[in-house]
């Protein structure tokens, strides 16, 4: 079918699909439980607890997101590489927040775009693994897949997937939406006062002086536009804020999905913004096979290894009627490889006509371990690939219209590089991630300060 006559065909449910019939498929990434019947009980209980995110934000969601396909927003998606029960604290939360405010000021002021932001958090609870078990001394244990199945301690106890953590991840997952909204909703997002946000790295980093002109430039603008409309422009004093998690757990996923008044269809209500991972984009797979039913827009991630002919059927399945904002793209090729890897895939959407959100991921593709046991990422690498990205999709005639990334609002010393020039020695120094490194605050604001460095004022088109 023609993209122009996938365009006019109305928006209908997907034939011979339920929240379970994922089921039916293998599904790979799963934890192994001891008790299926307690399982069960778990997920019961979770699919009548209240939703954590609305139908409507899920819909005004997947509206902007097909304006940052048109080129009218820019998407910035950021958080931990996996949530833990522990970080579930006002402190952490209230730095993740200010952070992630703090790039999408540094990306509306120089590439003169409304941000789409968007968080990994509320939910970030489950990790792929490369192995099902882990072996220290001799003793072999199930991998730590996440707090939402299991605990990183070494234990036979601690690493035994417990269904009552599902119940648990809700939980936090709650406690984290209600502050978020709260922060929001009561102006701690008010771009009149985007001093607020300062965090402890404005005092002594080598950006502080950039970053305070862009604020002091803001708040002049700003000021500016109120005194013309002799009025105080309130859409300033707010901001929208989505969550987003790899919906990986299918079990937990199954139990968030939800019919709701007024609306057809099926709506995963416990994330707005739901992606499929590298591992488990199989055409038959049981992940494929949920996200196809959901009406939430969704994402998956592109690796070095996709084939032109698997991504355009991936289209096909996730978005077979070529619905505005309901696909996204993550690519995430490393910057040794993007060169080669990226432009068929780019091609071949283009030359489909498929409509689609890109935007990169130059965080996965760049892992590594030193020397000393740690798995990092080098800065360098991370904006390599991000540079080389936007000028790949320039030169493909296509739009990279957002970022992936993982980060944090704390001082920790997990990559390497950046502007105080980290090194092997300064991983002991703050190295608190379970599973991937995280850019820091500083090296999160440099690389927002990079994209606009490098593109100016231009939109990247």
């Amino acid at each position: 079918m023609k993209a122009s006559d996938r365009s006019l065909q109305p928006i209908r449910e997907p034939e011979n699909w339920a929240p379970d019939s994922w089921r039916r498929h293998e599904a790979i990434q799963q934890p192994q439980y001891e008790d299926e019947a307690a399982l069960e009980q778990a997920v019961d209980q979770l699919s009548v607890r209240p939703p954590l995110v609305t139908s409507w934000e899920v819909l005004a969601l997947k509206r902007m997101v097909g304006e940052a396909q048109e080129g009218r927003r820019f998407m910035l998606q950021g958080g931990d590489c996996a949530e833990s029960f522990a970080d579930c604290t006002s402190a952490v939360i209230t730095n993740r927040l200010k952070v992630l405010l703090q790039m999408s000021l540094v990306l509306v002021h120089g590439l003169r775009l409304p941000v789409l932001r968007v968080g990994r958090f509320a939910g970030q609870y489950a990790k792929p693994r490369s192995t099902d078990t882990e072996t220290r001394d001799g003793l072999t244990l199930p991998s730590y897949r996440g707090d939402i199945i299991n605990s990183p301690d070494f234990t036979a106890d601690a690493r035994r997937a417990d269904p009552q953590r599902l119940l648990r991840a809700h939980s936090h997952s709650a406690m984290t939406m209600n502050f978020v909204r709260a922060l929001v909703d009561g102006g701690f997002a008010d771009l009149h006062h985007p001093e607020y946000w300062d965090l402890a790295w404005v005092d002594h980093s080598p950006l502080a002086s950039e970053y305070r002109n862009m604020v002091a430039g803001i708040s002049d603008s700003l000021r500016f536009m109120e005194t013309l409309a002799g009025e105080s422009l309130e859409s300033f004093s707010r901001v929208d804020f989505y969550t987003s998690h790899e919906a990986l757990l299918l079990h937990y996923e199954q139990a968030q999905t939800r019919r709701v008044p007024r609306q057809w269809g099926w709506f995963n209500l416990g994330t707005h913004f739901p992606w499929i991972g590298m591992r488990t984009a199989a055409l038959d797979g049981a992940h494929v096979e949920y996200f196809r039913g959901i009406r939430n827009p969704v994402a998956v991630k592109v690796g070095p290894g996709m084939q032109r002919d698997h991504l355009l059927r991936l289209i096909d399945v996730l978005n077979p009627q070529d619905e505005p904002g309901r696909l996204t793209l993550i690519h995430r090729m490393g910057a040794a490889q993007v060169a080669d890897k990226l432009p068929p895939l780019l091609d071949a959407v283009r030359a489909d006509g498929r409509r689609v959100l890109w935007i990169c991921d130059p965080m996965h593709g760049n892992t590594e371990n030193t020397s000393n046991g740690y798995k990092t990422r080098r800065f360098a690498n991370v904006a390599g690939e991000l540079e080389q990205a936007f000028d790949i999709h320039a030169a493909a005639g296509t739009r990279l219209g957002g970022v992936h990334l993982e980060l944090t609002g704390e001082d920790v010393t997990e990559c390497m590089g950046g502007a105080r020039g980290l090194v092997e020695a300064d991983l002991d120094r703050a190295y608190k991630s379970m599973v991937d490194p995280r850019l820091n605050y500083e090296q999160s604001l440099e690389l927002a300060m990079l994209i606009v460095r490098k593109y100016g004022g231009r939109r990247p088109d």
